[in-house]
Parts: C-alpha cells; structure tokens; sequence
C-alpha cells in the first residue's frame, strides 16, 4: 500500500497502533528524496536525528549540530513527505537553556515541517519543558536510555537500565514524561527485558534502538541499514543493503570511463542538425 492512499499518521495514530499490538515503524533521513522513498514504502515515522552531525556532517558525535543545521534538514525532509510522522531531533543545548528559548526553537523546527520534537532525558528542568511544549501545542517525544547528547557525562556508548533499580529508575523517568505531555519515548541501548518491562507499564508507544523486539516500535539510522556509513556499525543494526560498494563501484567506473574518453558517448550526446552542422562547418571554416 503506497503513501498516496493512507490517511497522514499522526501523534493519536501512535496511540492505536500501541492499543492495537502493531509494531511503529520509523527510519532516520535528512534529504529530500530519501525522504520521499521512505514514506512511498509506508514506514509509519521519519526521524531528521541529530545523527546528521555524524552520517553527513562527518562529526565524531552529535554535539556539534546546531538548530540551523536541523533546520535545513528537516526542511529538506519535510518536502519528501506526505504520509509519515515527521519528528525532528532538537539538537545540543537549544533546549537547556530557558523555557522561552526551548519553545522558540522547537517552534521554528515545527514551521520547518516537522509534526513533532524529540528532546534527550527527563531531568526536572526537561519535564518542565516538555510540558511547556506539549502546552503550547507542540508534540514532544522522549528519549531515555543511551541519550548521546549526554556522552561526555555518561562517559562513552554503553547500555543502560542493566539492572533492576536502573530499569526502576527509567521506567520512572518514562512515566514523568508521559504524565507531562510526551506522546512517545524513545528507548536506546537498553536491555530487552528492561525495555520489555518498562514498554508494558506504559500507555504511550516506546521506540527501540538496540532495545529488543518487544518495544512498541523500532527505528534505526537509514545509513546504517542501508550499508552507507563509513563509520563503526553498532551491534543493534541489521544492514538491508550495501549501498557503499554500490556506490564505489558506479563512481568507480564512472571515473574510468570519463578518463578512457568513452563517457559521454553519442548516446548521452547532443547533435547538431546534419543541415546546421553542415552550415556550422562552413561558417567556421570560411
């Protein structure tokens, strides 16, 4: 079933699809026609994560995206889509400063194109501000677990809620978070059974990454399932593809190609008339 002949999932789309036990799906992009591809395939919601410091922007981690940068992805993306669930990641301190500046920058992420936000943590300064948001109509996603924005202080990319009080802990978190407006939580590098725990004491959907199956839906980084990232591959991905040798192997032959002298060949020529070519040579040559 194509994008064109679905009605738009929306935030009370996530909502059924948890009453119902159907998985969410949702796939990061930040290009319009990735974009466009991932919506016709009826994924359910598009992320534009702040991953983009790494999968385009080539920076070691996400600290260095900025609101200006996920505005003109999000933009990009926005235009791609007609069906999914747009959420777009609020990107390193643009939401830890003050109310006032939080809502103003998920404002703008909002009239770029994006139907929701997704803020890192529930501290008490975050509840604050998801309920500040949620007030002031704009949907707001959780994200508990491995918060990356957070991997100075936590030290590097490890699992978290490994064990009961943790997973207590996070549970508490996700709780604070739906009870201040969050519509869904996202839930990285958490044990399955913690996530299988917590995923059943909530009403609002959980999304898994490196979570485990029973999380209420699951998304990854569609560089990552698609073979394109350079970078390390972390354990949760299953690679669908291998778009880098694919791409290698047309750039490749494209080079040889070019420098052999049989690219571009008539076929991918344009011609003169044999009437204007004759004219053209005798012109130059008179």
């Amino acid at each position: 079933m194509t994008a064109d002949n679905i009605k738009p999932v929306t935030s009370k789309t996530f909502k059924k699809l948890k009453e119902n036990k159907e998985k969410i799906t949702m796939l990061t992009a930040y290009d319009f026609s990735t974009a466009k591809y991932i919506d016709e395939c009826g994924v359910d919601s598009i992320l534009i994560g702040d991953s983009l410091g790494m999968t385009i922007l080539g920076y070691e981690t996400t600290i260095k995206v900025t609101i200006e940068d996920m505005l003109t992805f999000t933009k990009a993306v926005s235009n791609g889509v007609k069906r999914a669930l747009v959420i777009a990641d609020m990107p390193f301190l643009s939401y830890h400063l003050n109310k006032e500046q939080t809502t103003l920058n998920a404002g703008k992420l909002i009239q770029a194109g994006a139907k929701a936000v997704k803020l890192e943590g529930a501290s008490d300064f975050i509840l604050d501000e998801v309920y500040h948001l949620t007030q002031s109509g704009i949907n707001v996603v959780g994200h508990l677990g491995f918060t990356p924005q957070y991997i100075n202080t936590l030290g590097g990319y490890f699992v978290q809620g490994k064990t009961y009080e943790n997973t207590i802990k996070m549970l508490n978190a996700a709780k604070k978070l739906e009870e201040n407006g969050a519509f869904s939580i996202v839930l990285e590098m958490v044990p399955e059974e913690s996530a299988k725990y917590i995923s059943e004491n909530l009403s609002i959907p959980t999304i898994g990454i490196g979570a485990g199956k029973y999380c209420d839906g699951q998304v990854l980084v569609i560089d990552d399932i698609l073979g394109k990232y350079p970078g390390n591959i972390p354990k949760f991905v299953k690679q669908y593809s291998n778009i880098k040798e694919i791409m290698k192997n047309a750039i490749l032959q494209y080079n040889q190609e070019v420098k052999s002298g049989d690219f571009p060949s008539k076929e991918y020529s344009f011609n003169l008339t044999n009437e204007e070519k004759d004219r053209f040579e005798y012109l130059i040559n008179k």
